[in-house]
């Protein structure tokens, strides 16, 4: 990817963004919206999917676009906060007249968004929301609301099975956030599918930094693994200060670990015997993967992580359903979207089911030193 062509297309996000509307006549654009977690608790997820869907954008463009019009990105801060979410939303469905919203990065904020995206009648691709009912009002889908990655639920059991099956398991010991509907999901789910005896149970509050005492509590107790459900910035910490307090056994994460400050919090050498659940791998061999991985490079300077290529596919999910639908309207786009079948992405082949929610695997990512060594793909129960 050639620097020009992000280049080119920044002054049209900052034009955007200041309200100076786009450069060219409406129909010789397509607008897609963005409403990301730039900042707040969910900031490094935000800003790297912002990244990979504006590279997204740049290639479809260079590649004469759309239904052979450009795309037009405009994405907005929503601060990982719920109402902000709301606000973000409307401005592009109602204001900026988007055709397709993507994201929120988070649960939260994505469940915010629902009521306006549904209001505006309006299709919105979450990324990376895996709670498991972000796609549904009670009993009811959500017709304007789908998603590229795996469910709370299903990572949490697949963690659950690489455990027994794959390290050999018999007891666990869980360290949950029980500030986030999503850490408490996750644990939820682990302990439903262990066969083995859960040894203990210690809670802690996001924002924490000192675990010393729920690691005193655990360190001479007998048991084979840890499932530590969270984000990482307490798991970055957490592993650090369990390896240096000498707790050696294996420390089992969600999607909420793939990040590099991870890494940094915990120091590398303390990230041994480390596993989580990844959307993604960068050790797949597959062109497409690898091409996506050098363009991501060349145009960032760093490494895609997984949210990068989970936004990625988000973006190239809507360009599929405007080709497949042969129209901008959202709700053609809609439609074509809820058909989708075999769709072919970075992060996997996947279809939408019937709750709009991607059929495909999970990568149960082993990292020794701060870096991938392996991955185990664990399948979704047929």
């Amino acid at each position: 990817m050639k620097k020009k062509l992000l280049m080119g297309l920044a002054s049209v996000f900052l034009l955007a963004a200041c309200g100076n509307g786009a450069t060219t006549e409406e129909s010789d654009t397509i607008k897609l919206g963005g409403n990301f977690e730039f900042s707040g608790a969910g900031g490094a997820y935000g800003s790297m999917m912002d990244e990979a869907i504006k590279l997204a954008v740049a290639e479809q463009n260079a590649a004469d676009g759309v239904l052979g019009k450009q795309i037009e990105y405009i994405s907005y801060d929503n601060k990982t906060e719920p109402a902000e979410s709301t606000s973000v939303a409307t401005r592009l469905a109602t204001e900026d007249k988007v055709v397709a919203i993507l994201g929120p990065a988070t649960t939260g904020a994505a469940n915010a968004q629902s009521p306006a995206v549904t209001r505006a009648k309006v299709p919105a691709i979450l990324p990376a929301a895996t709670g498991d009912a972000v796609t549904m009002d009670g009993e009811s889908v959500l017709e304007y609301v789908f998603r590229v990655c795996f469910q709370d639920s299903f990572q949490g059991k697949a963690l659950a099975d690489f455990a027994q099956n794959d390290l050999g398991a018999t007891k666990a010991v869980i360290l949950v956030d029980n500030s986030t509907d999503y850490a408490i999901g996750l644990a939820d789910a682990f302990k439903e599918t262990f066969d083995g005896e859960i040894v203990a149970e210690e809670n802690f509050t996001a924002g924490d930094t000192d675990f010393k005492a729920i690691l005193t509590n655990i360190a001479k107790m007998d048991y084979d693994v840890i499932f530590l459900p969270g984000y990482y910035e307490e798991g970055g910490l957490i592993i650090k200060q369990a390896r240096e307090m000498g707790i050696t056994q294996p420390i089992l994460g969600p999607d909420g670990f793939a990040n590099s400050t991870l890494v940094e919090l915990a120091g590398a050498d303390n990230v041994d015997n480390v596993y989580y659940a990844g959307h993604f791998t960068p050790m797949n061999e597959d062109p497409k993967v690898q091409d996506f991985l050098a363009a991501f490079e060349a145009e960032y300077g760093k490494p895609a992580d997984s949210f990068a290529a989970l936004a990625y596919d988000a973006a190239k999910l809507v360009f599929d359903a405007i080709e497949t639908s042969g129209s901008t309207d959202p709700q053609d786009i809609t439609d074509a979207i809820a058909e989708t079948k075999d769709f072919e992405g970075v992060t996997g082949t996947f279809s939408i089911d019937e709750n709009h929610n991607p059929v495909k695997p999970t990568f149960v990512i082993e990292l020794q030193d701060g870096v991938e060594v392996g991955n185990t793909k664990v399948e979704p129960a047929k």
